[in-house]
Order: C-alpha cells, then sequence, then structure tokens
C-alpha cells in the first residue's frame, strides 16, 4: 500500500444528457483579451466566454509539466530563504514525481483524522487523480494555480498557493469529490465534502459542477449546492452561498457563467442564471437572473444603471477583481 510522506520521514461545458462534467484547459487560447462578448448566458453551455488570464501571457512557458518544475523550484528557493521548512517542502514537494502525487499527498494529510488515516485518503486521492485518463482535472487543478498566482495579490508564488491556499486546496479536494460521485461512490464522495467544511470551512456539495480557472478567495464560509454550476475563470470571494430557495427540488440552485466576480457575503438563490462576465456586488441576495455584463448590489440585488437601461461591463470582472467601480458612482451616499 502507497502512503503519504510525512514532514518526519524523507470551458466547462455540460452536457445535460450526459453523466460527466469537463473541463477546458484555457492555457491554450491563442490570443488575450479581457473584454467580454456579448453573447447571452447559456443554461447548458457554459464556455462561451472564450478568455485566458495575464498569467498566460507573463507566464506562457509555465504550464503542464513546466508548472511542477517551476512549483519544485520555488520550493528550494524557499527552503533556502527558511531552511527550518526544509522537511516540510520535502515531504510536501520535491520528494515527489509529479504534480498528482504531491496533491493527493497534501489532500491526504490535510483531509485525514485518527479514524481516516493519511494513507487511505493517499490511495483514494492519487487512483483518482492517475485514473484522469483525459486530464480534465490536473488540466483544472493547473488553471486554478494559475488563477491564484495572477489574481491574488497576497499569493507570492504557486508553492505557496498550493500549500497554505485553502480556497485551493477545497477546490481539489471537490474535484476528486466530483469524480467520485459521477463514479457513484457517493458515501466517499460526501465524506470528502465533510472532512472539506470540517476542516477548512468550505461546503460544496460533490455534485456541483465546477470549471477551471477557479479562485476561492479567502474561501472561509462558501456553500455551494448539489446542482449548482460554476463556469470558467470565476472568482468567488468568502461568505458566498449558491444555495436553493428552501422550497424546490431537483434542479435548484445557481448556474454561475464564466467570467464571474462575486463578492465576499453574497447569497445567490434558486435555480438562477448570472450571465457571462457579471460582477455581484458585496452583501448582495440575488434571486432573480443576472444578464451578462452587469452588475447588481443590494438587499434584494438590483441592476447599476437601472433595469432599463443597465451599465454593461467591458472587462471581464472575475480577472480585475474590481468590487468597486460602477457600484461606488451607483450609489450618492459616502460613508
Amino acid at each position: 500500500m502507497s502512503a503519504p510522506i510525512y514532514a518526519s520521514s524523507c470551458p466547462l461545458s455540460f452536457n445535460p444528457n450526459t453523466s460527466q462534467t469537463h473541463y477546458h484547459h484555457s492555457c491554450g487560447y491563442s490570443t488575450f483579451t479581457n473584454h467580454v462578448p456579448s453573447s447571452p448566458f447559456s443554461k447548458y453551455h457554459l464556455n462561451s466566454l472564450h478568455t485566458h488570464t495575464v498569467v498566460d501571457e507573463v507566464d506562457h512557458d509555465v504550464g503542464g509539466h513546466n508548472l511542477w518544475l517551476k512549483m519544485q523550484d520555488e520550493a528550494r528557493f524557499d527552503v533556502t530563504v527558511e531552511p527550518i521548512l526544509s522537511s516540510y517542502y520535502h515531504s510536501s514537494i520535491l520528494s515527489h514525481k509529479s504534480l498528482e502525487s504531491a496533491l493527493a499527498n497534501h489532500l491526504a494529510i490535510r483531509l485525514s483524522n485518527a479514524s481516516l488515516p493519511s494513507s487511505t485518503l493517499f490511495d483514494l486521492f492519487k487512483g483518482i487523480l492517475d485514473g484522469d485518463d483525459e486530464h480534465n482535472i490536473m488540466d483544472a487543478v493547473k488553471d486554478d494555480l494559475r488563477a491564484v498566482k495572477e489574481r491574488d495579490p497576497a499569493c507570492i508564488s504557486y508553492v505557496h498557493c498550493f500549500l497554505n491556499f485553502k480556497g485551493f486546496v477545497a477546490c481539489q479536494a471537490h474535484r476528486v469529490a466530483h469524480k467520485l460521485w459521477l463514479q457513484g461512490r457517493k458515501v466517499l464522495a460526501v465524506m470528502i465534502q465533510n472532512r472539506v467544511s470540517e476542516v477548512l470551512a468550505v461546503d460544496i456539495h460533490p455534485g456541483a459542477k465546477i470549471g477551471s480557472g477557479i479562485l476561492l478567495d479567502h474561501a472561509t464560509g462558501i456553500v455551494v449546492g448539489e446542482t449548482a454550476v460554476i463556469g470558467n475563470d470565476v472568482s468567488i470571494l468568502h461568505s458566498v452561498t449558491l444555495g436553493g430557495t428552501g422550497k424546490a427540488t431537483g434542479d435548484r440552485h445557481p448556474k454561475i457563467g464564466d467570467g464571474v466576480l462575486i463578492g465576499a457575503g453574497t447569497c445567490i438563490l434558486g435555480n438562477i442564471k448570472i450571465g457571462d462576465g457579471a460582477k455581484i456586488g458585496a452583501g448582495s441576495v440575488v434571486i432573480k437572473d443576472v444578464p451578462p455584463r452587469t452588475t447588481v448590489v443590494g438587499n434584494p440585488a438590483k441592476l447599476v444603471g437601472g433595469k432599463n437601461n443597465p451599465i454593461k461591463l467591458d472587462k471581464i470582472p472575475s480577472f480585475t477583481m474590481d468590487h468597486t467601480s460602477n457600484i461606488s458612482e451607483f450609489y450618492d451616499y459616502c460613508v
């Protein structure tokens, strides 16, 4: 039996007629744009916003295996700066031959407890990641790493994100749980959901479908329901709920388009659509569809600019991470 190594030792496209989620690798786009197309959001096709981030231009050589090599270089540099971390970095990064192995080990150690050994979890996670023949999960993992590095100014390196950002860790644990859910191994999938909720304070149902290039910033208190769908290149702040209304059954959770930015403390409730490139202001309660490239804010949420002539965004909000433009002009009070 394989076992984790301890420090003490040396674009989302959802077809309703299928049962699988496909993750599109975004780093291969040939042209860069941070402008949002005017195509409407589609309930069953979430990759209509063809984008990639600035990091694909700046770090265009950091793709695939090169990203793993860069993480190893970053780990070696960190050890030279802080030798006290040498054992930790060795067991977490430098002793592994692949990103898959390092991720399985990291998830296993973070989510284990006295009755759920890390060795058992490592075998489970490694089996799922190694069995990802189409590389859908690992391509999404790499896109997530790039997304965090580019959009979060607090992220100083890829290895820093990998080891220390719990939003990233929670998202990757969900990808494994979702794969188990699709395989019909629902008991294991829900177990992983519960451990992530207990350890990281992020509660994502394993049935939820999540694209690639995802930033869960801070992440504490994020709740995502079973039938929720999150597109590509989405940024979500802490204390966000993608939930039901409490009375509906079946398909009852929000559908989030590509390039959406969701501010802290937001509640989006019911089987509604948030259009591509939309921005949801912090603290909003959203219970109706939001058109593409628009901004809503408030409780209940209202369109900035008014329902008849809403202000249209010309840049992808999840990339700019601009939470206040248009919103601050819309309100004539100051605090």
